[in-house]
């Protein structure tokens, strides 16, 4: 299950809490009206496929990633988001909720530097009505994600 497994993550860290929440927050908007903040402040983490392997990126929920800044960074030729069913198998999360701690295989991972705008940023939990609040160094600490630049 997949609330089990963040759970299960974060066990090793007994700051972190999960908020579950009685309505959806599979957005941006909606987690972010659930929680009275603003989108910017919802880390939603994404799944591209570089050159056809999967990775996420990490990044506020108001901006976009710019696929041709994380091709240059990655130094490869081919960026596209991957197809709900490639992000159900490859991080055993469903679109919406997908949570950057729990996956089930090991994903390259980066955090956009927008995330350091905030003290504390919220991901998605592993389900389409929970959050994970968590300070952005503390994300970068855990999940040992590279910090870089891509978004607008």
């Amino acid at each position: 299950m997949p609330l089990e497994r963040v759970k299960a993550f974060i066990s090793k860290f007994p700051e972190l809490k999960i908020i579950l929440f009685d309505t959806s927050t599979h957005t941006s908007e909606l987690a972010a009206e659930a929680l009275g903040v603003k989108p910017a402040q919802i880390a939603k983490t994404l799944v591209f496929l570089a050159d056809g392997q999967p990775l996420l990126v990490v990044t506020c929920g108001d901006k976009r990633v710019n696929s041709k800044q994380l091709a240059k960074i990655l130094s490869v030729k081919k960026i596209k988001f991957a197809d709900a069913a490639t992000v159900s198998s490859c991080t055993g999360f469903s679109p919406g909720a997908v949570s950057p701690v729990g996956l089930i295989s090991g994903l390259p991972l980066y955090l956009d530097k927008s995330l350091w705008d905030f003290d504390i940023v919220y991901t998605a939990a592993g389900t389409s009505n929970s959050a994970l609040p968590v300070r952005p160094d503390r994300l970068r600490e855990i999940t040992g994600g590279k910090v870089i630049d891509v978004c607008s």
